[in-house]
């Protein structure tokens, strides 16, 4: 998985982005299918925002979070992020599409 990690009114440290990194790995460990992610973190005067949108195959999956403290929000992010990755991967993957000669004959 490709990792990028960009700062929006702020610089992006060495900490903030092995944080980022370890907080995506939960991602990793439900779905390995993932392309690419890229990861926005703004500071607003009284908000801390993050943003990633992760690249799937056949989808983008968009989540954003704004809390008070950054790593906060970061947290928050990477469980919402977690559960869009389980809804996907559940409709993807689950019920395969049976094919047209293995269905019964309809009279």
């Amino acid at each position: 998985m490709n990792l990028n990690v960009s700062g929006h009114h702020l610089d992006v440290t060495p900490a903030i982005r092995s944080y980022v990194g370890s907080k995506l790995e939960r991602v990793m460990r439900h779905f390995d299918h993932v392309i690419d992610a890229h990861v926005i973190l703004s500071v607003g005067k009284l908000s801390q925002k993050a943003e990633v949108i992760l690249h799937v195959r056949g989808k983008d999956i968009h989540c954003a979070c704004e809390e008070a403290d950054l790593y906060a929000a970061i947290d928050l992010l990477a469980d919402k992020l977690d559960r869009q990755v389980l809804k996907y991967k559940g409709k993807a993957f689950d019920k395969p599409h049976e094919a047209l000669k293995h269905r019964p004959a309809s009279s």
